[in-house]
């Protein structure tokens, strides 16, 4: 492995594609150090504290996609989690609307035209989201110092606008910086600026165990089973990320003047989680509505209950969690890959399945399959997603810890992660140097 990270910083252009990434996360860094003009940062940690939990987890899943930055009301604070609403939002219309379906379709246009219709969407939830945070943080208060501070010691109209447009700049910044990455650095930028915001957790994370295992909180063995769980949960999260399903496929010959084309076998490879990890996020935004909504009439005993039981340790909790990731699943798989489709294409360019009739029988012979490879995907997917807080009750761990066994933040970091290592690995191979493994490739996750 030291060889061949050797040989990576002896090809000119990777080493300065390499270089590149790095410089853009530094810049990426620092801009995560820059506050908001008119925030008291103090007073707005007192006041996240002091929020009730419904509030808490929505504010955590939304810090999270912001690499931290929300909590500390950075300019970055709603960071890029704008642009991956819209090019989700872009891709569920080009399932139902014949108009980005046809965008869709046409090819190096149609990817520029849909790339701009997410820019402009990009700016306006980052417009909405910006002058909802600027209201939120006008509204908050907390106790400092023997007395009731604002976050906001001058709000008002001015405050909510300078907010807005700070912000909306923060995250075309972060897009701009994002898209550098993909053309002239390594890897996919907008994924590896959320993965670098997940991982700044990591170093506050290592230093908490340690002071756990000073303070004699945790033993020497807890800690070392800890290891061997992340090690076993991080290497089934790459046999679920990696894992495919093959459907043979045979091109039949076809003569073409003095030319035959065709003839050979390929196949079709069908992911175990074709869906990634969105099925997770959309669970939970939709179980974080009843706590949220729960805060509003805390006093009602019939809310209290609601609370207790979607509470993220409770048992009810994480069987609705469970059900709702593989529905979900099910849900984003028959919007990402259509069977109908595949089957038509492979009819056009003389394309079959050994044994099985092109056409309608071919989509539904697919769709079979794809239908059965779901569902152990759907079900690992769930396991992975309640695992951090089924460790939080039998280890006695923080949940700060636990995230990195398993949930979203896992699962983007190793996507990522593979994805990065995919696209190294390719260049040293283009060059005839050995890749990072001396047997297979690392294989990319499906761009979404």
């Amino acid at each position: 492995m030291i060889d061949k990270i050797k040989t990576i910083f002896r090809i000119p252009e990777l080493r300065q594609r390499i270089l590149f990434t790095l410089g853009i996360i530094a810049v990426f860094r620092l801009g995560s150090h820059v506050p908001l003009p008119g925030v008291d940062v103090e007073v707005l940690s007192a006041a996240i504290e002091n929020l009730q939990q419904g509030m808490q987890g929505f504010l955590g899943l939304f810090d999270l996609f912001a690499g931290g930055n929300f909590k500390k009301a950075t300019v970055f604070a709603i960071g890029i989690m704008p642009y991956i609403s819209a090019s989700i939002i872009l891709q569920l219309l080009g399932s139902v609307i014949p108009y980005f379906q046809k965008l869709q379709k046409e090819g190096e246009e149609g990817r520029k035209k849909i790339t701009q219709l997410t820019r402009y969407g990009t700016i306006l939830i980052a417009t909405m989201q910006g002058w909802g945070i600027g209201i939120f943080l006008s509204s908050m208060e907390a106790s400092v110092g023997g007395g009731t501070a604002q976050v906001v010691p001058d709000g008002g109209f001015g405050f909510l606008a300078l907010t807005t447009i700070t912000l909306v700049t923060g995250t075309i910044f972060l897009m701009w910086l994002g898209e550098q990455i993909t053309e002239r650095g390594i890897g996919n930028g907008i994924s590896l600026i959320i993965m670098i915001g997940i991982l700044v957790r990591l170093p506050q994370v290592i230093f908490k165990e340690i002071h756990y295992v000073q303070n004699d909180v945790h033993t020497i063995f807890t800690e070392i089973l800890l290891m061997g769980i992340l090690i076993a949960v991080v290497a089934g999260v790459i046999m679920l990320t990696q894992g495919t399903r093959k459907i043979p496929v045979q091109y039949a010959k076809r003569v073409v003047g003095r030319k035959v084309y065709g003839g050979q076998s390929t196949h079709i490879p069908l992911r175990i989680n074709t869906a990634g990890v969105m099925p997770i996020i959309f669970a939970q935004a939709i179980l974080m509505l009843p706590g949220m909504v729960g805060t509003y009439f805390s006093e009602s005993p019939w809310v209290g209950t609601m609370l207790r039981l979607f509470d993220y340790n409770h048992p009810v909790y994480l069987t609705i969690f469970g059900l709702f990731i593989v529905f979900f699943t099910y849900f984003y798989t028959a919007i990402a890959f259509n069977p109908i489709e595949v089957a038509d294409n492979m009819k056009k360019q003389g394309g079959f399945i050994p044994g099985i009739r092109p056409g309608k029988k071919t989509s539904e012979y697919i769709d079979n399959i794809l239908t059965r490879v779901t569902l152990p995907g759907a079900i690992a997917l769930a396991l992975i997603a309640v695992f951090p807080s089924i460790i939080v009750n039998f280890l006695n761990v923080d949940y700060d810890v636990a995230s990195f066994f398993g949930g979203t933040s896992l699962l983007i970091m190793v996507g990522v992660a593979l994805d990065t290592l995919q696209q190294v690995e390719s260049h040293l191979l283009m060059r005839h140097y050995d890749g990072f493994m001396k047997s297979g490739k690392i294989r990319g996750r499906r761009r979404m």
